[in-house]
This record gives C-alpha cells, sequence and structure tokens, in this order.
C-alpha cells in the first residue's frame, strides 16, 4: 500500500480589506484577495481554496501558482467560476514535480472530498 501524507500549507492567504495607514498604496482586490503577491510567481504546486466553514470547495494545480490562482478567480472557463463567492481562505502547497503535482490532486480531491471538482473524483 502507497503512504502519502498530505503537506503543510506554505502559503496561506484569506479573504480581507485593506486599512489603509497612512501613504499605503491602495492594493487592487480580486475577488476580495489583496494578498496575492505572497503566492509565488514561478514555482508550481497545489492549490486549495476553502469556504468560511473551512469546507475544501477546489483542489488545483498549476506550474505557475499565482497566475493559476488569478486565472481561477478572475477567468470565465474556471470550475470555480459559480462558487467564487463562496471562496474565504486559499491554501498553497509547493510541489515542483509535475508527476507529483498529479499524484497529489487526485489524493487530495479524493481524500479530502472537494465539493467542485469532477474530474479525477473516485468517492462517489
Amino acid at each position: 500500500m502507497i503512504n502519502i501524507t498530505i503537506p503543510k500549507a506554505d502559503v496561506s492567504i484569506t479573504e480581507r480589506e485593506q486599512i489603509i495607514t497612512g501613504d499605503e498604496p491602495l492594493i487592487p482586490s480580486i475577488e476580495g484577495f489583496i494578498d496575492l503577491h505572497q503566492i509565488p510567481r514561478d514555482k508550481g504546486g497545489m492549490i486549495l481554496f476553502y469556504n468560511s466553514k473551512n469546507e475544501l470547495l477546489l483542489v488545483g494545480k498549476g506550474r505557475k501558482l499565482r497566475q493559476r490562482v488569478k486565472k481561477h478567480l478572475e477567468d470565465n472557463v474556471s470550475p470555480l467560476k459559480p462558487h467564487r463567492a463562496e471562496v474565504h481562505r486559499i491554501d498553497v502547497i509547493i510541489v515542483e514535480d509535475a508527476m507529483e503535482r498529479d499524484i497529489y490532486e487526485t489524493y487530495l480531491i479524493n481524500k479530502l472530498k472537494a465539493k467542485y471538482n469532477v474530474d479525477k473524483v473516485y468517492y462517489k
């Protein structure tokens, strides 16, 4: 039997509003998230979208994490599009190897029962 351990999130950002103090510039919000700059730009890995009740909504993967997160939050073809208002927290796990990302994606979808993933679902 193969034993897979879910890694801890490398970056976790929460939906929040900017509190401006002094001459601080306004950070543009994307669906309520202003901390996207914390997500690595040129790293690959896993993206986990959670709601305010800590339920896993969607698991995704990408070669360039920040770009992929933005696509999920802005693009018209994302499976997350009709559910963006539910997203409260985004966790990012850095996984550089493409094969490992595929394995983790399938495992996380099925182990944590991601609500809006339709591909790679084996638990139904």
